[in-house]
């Protein structure tokens, strides 16, 4: 058993199959999940610092502050649900977002990153969406699947390039369509 095996072995839900379902590497599962979790506590705490501009009247970075902290709260539920074993739905609701393609995790997470950005363009809330939007990035990135091998993509672009228009004086945009005609000049003594 390699090293890899071993740490996928100890980072493995409860109850997840063993098994490789899908073609995204080992490296970048752990890397989205662990920048989910870090960057949702992040996007928590600051989220609560931009609840503090209150004090100086900026109504719009309380919003984007308590949106930022329910956005951090729902990537950390989904991520690392050990993180909140007091919540009871939590170990269902992230089991069920498992069960669905990368791609849908992928948009909800760039999703709900955006609305505290354009509500108060601040640095906080900036980099703590920020880091929110990349995990749902990394996620659209697996769901993008595994790259073809050197051989495959040789023989695609061998295959692609008969396809290719010619660059000959003859070839048309349009296969049916008729030359133009020159009837003659016009007649001026009509």
């Amino acid at each position: 058993m390699s090293f890899g095996d071993k740490i996928s072995a100890i980072m493995q839900r409860p109850g997840q199959d063993p098994a490789n379902k899908d073609d995204a590497p080992w490296w970048m599962k752990y890397g989205g999940r662990g920048l989910g979790t870090v960057g949702g506590a992040i996007a928590i705490f600051l989220g609560a610092w931009n609840c503090v501009s209150i004090l100086f009247g900026g109504v719009s970075c309380l919003i984007s502050g308590i949106w930022q902290m329910i956005a951090g709260f729902i990537v950390i539920t989904v991520e690392a649900p050990c993180c909140c074993l007091f919540i009871d739905f939590v170990q269902h609701f992230s089991d069920w977002v498992e069960n669905k393609p990368y791609w849908n995790r992928a948009a909800a997470y760039c999703l709900i990153a955006l609305p505290a950005i354009f509500l108060c363009p601040a640095l906080a809330s900036i980099f703590g969406s920020g880091l929110i939007f990349g995990t749902g990035v990394i996620y659209g990135l697996m769901s993008l699947g595994k790259k073809a091998s050197l051989d495959e993509m040789k023989t695609r672009a061998a295959t692609t390039e008969s396809y290719l228009p010619t660059s000959s004086m003859r070839s048309t945009l349009v296969e049916n369509a008729q030359p133009l005609g020159f009837t003659g000049t016009p007649n001026s003594n009509v």
